[in-house]
């Protein structure tokens, strides 16, 4: 298996963005006579293809090559990635009614023959020339390929962030403009261009777009994501705890984080089910179940592979189970996925939807920052304490300072305290330690 430096994968992210928004470029061009650039950033490049290629050239070699689940794994992972830029888009830019694509998106079918054509693409693209571009990368020098992935990472955060600003206040200039108390400088045209682009890429923007219900997380905002994050976050942890007391007969923290009792794996489950399922909310709980089936099971592979990738670490292992796929997921636990998805769906989602959105909308908006603020630390703190505990194992002396700083407050009692399943192991076949808490 092929491992890929941050560098990398970075490369491969706006390389295969540019790869993506070229061949839409093209397709305008043909069937529109016409050039839009549809991407969301000025700089030519469709993020969504380039996230979607890194997570498969990541996972692919881990399905045996086995053709047809990586094509269905690639849809998958695309029409996640998609549904996500669609809400991402819609709520930044306020529009009600939006194309995300060059090609129009009147219906579910049409929408799924684009997205099984796209992937299809992708996946050719992985399989077959992917190979000789990463034999091409190898021959650049590491320190030219790390400059070009820091000055690209520079441009495309310059990018978003023009993007952003122009779409946020162009309400603010039309009414400027209208009192003639607006200066026509440099900004303000490099501004107003962009939202000139934006307005001709994404038909359907509100003028309105800006006015602000008095309703706390009205629809599918970056808010009630917070709140769905959370909720399910500590409901998850809750109901693996009471199964380990009843299948076990013991009470263990299944929290993912140091400090409170939250499932980042929950959480996150909930967010991408909610996204990817709301469009076919009304649909038959056959749909939803299938749709639940294929997403969560692919999301939880997903979850597997970036956890070893990132913290060198293993969380769980199904492959002495029948059904197994990789040892990573499991059918029985597939099908589990696909129930969670009708329940969630049709009974859960809505009440907990009702319930946030009956939040004041000026103690909500606090309260949203300040979680978002203590689980960003939360998590970071995680992460370097679980990578400490990995690394302790092999390095037992503190290389710099944030070392001794998680030694003396999350040395190895403390962390097998608060997660008593984990045990660390050697595998020869990845030649690292891992993590097993399962």
């Amino acid at each position: 298996m092929i491992h890929y430096s941050l560098a990398d994968s970075f490369f491969y992210l706006i390389f295969y963005s540019f790869i993506g928004w070229s061949a839409e470029i093209v397709y305008s061009a043909i069937k529109q006579h016409q050039f839009i650039n549809k991407g969301f950033l000025n700089l030519p490049v469709k993020i969504t293809y380039g996230i979607c290629t890194v997570i498969l050239i990541h996972t692919f070699p881990t399905m045996n090559q086995n053709f047809f689940l990586q094509i269905i794994f690639a849809f998958i992972v695309f029409h996640v990635l998609w549904s996500i830029a669609e809400i991402f888009v819609q709520r930044i830019c306020g529009l009600k009614e939006i194309e995300t694509s060059n090609i129009p998106t009147l219906n579910l079918k049409s929408q799924f023959l684009f997205e099984i054509t796209a992937s299809l693409c992708i996946a050719i693209v992985i399989l077959i020339i992917h190979p000789f571009i990463h034999g091409f990368l190898r021959a650049v020098p590491d320190l030219l390929m790390n400059v070009l992935a820091t000055a690209t990472a520079i441009l495309v955060v310059v990018d978003f962030m023009s993007v952003i600003y122009s779409v946020k206040t162009q309400k603010l200039r039309k009414e400027a403009i209208y009192r003639k108390k607006e200066t026509q400088n440099l900004a303000t045209h490099l501004s107003d261009s962009i939202w000139k682009r934006l307005n001709k890429a994404y038909p359907g923007i509100l003028e309105d777009s800006s006015v602000q219900s008095l309703t706390f997380a009205k629809g599918l905002c970056f808010d009630k994501i917070i709140w769905i994050f959370l909720v399910s976050a500590f409901l998850g942890s809750l109901i693996e705890m009471c199964y380990c007391r009843i299948a076990g007969d013991v009470w263990m923290n299944r929290s993912s984080l140091l400090y409170g009792s939250f499932s980042v794996v929950w959480g996150i489950g909930a967010v991408v089910l909610t996204i990817t399922l709301k469009p076919i909310a009304n649909k038959s709980y056959l749909i939803l179940f299938l749709a639940g089936f294929f997403i969560g099971g692919a999301y939880e592979y997903i979850c597997s592979i970036f956890t070893e990738l990132v913290f060198g670490t293993v969380f769980w292992d199904y492959s002495h189970m029948k059904l197994s796929i990789g040892g990573r997921t499991n059918v029985i636990y597939c099908i589990f996925w696909g129930i969670l998805a009708i329940v969630w769906m049709k009974v859960l989602y809505p009440i907990m939807e009702k319930e946030i959105e009956k939040i004041s909308p000026l103690y909500g908006k606090i309260i949203t920052w300040v979680i978002v603020f203590v689980l960003v630390f939360d998590g970071l703190l995680t992460c370097g304490a679980m990578i400490r505990y990995t690394n302790r194992q092999t390095s037992p002396v503190p290389a710099n300072a944030i070392d001794n700083f998680l030694d003396m407050n999350y040395d190895d009692e403390w962390m097998e305290h608060r997660w008593p399943n984990m045990k660390v192991t050697y595998s020869d076949k990845h030649d690292h330690l891992h993590l097993f808490t399962h």
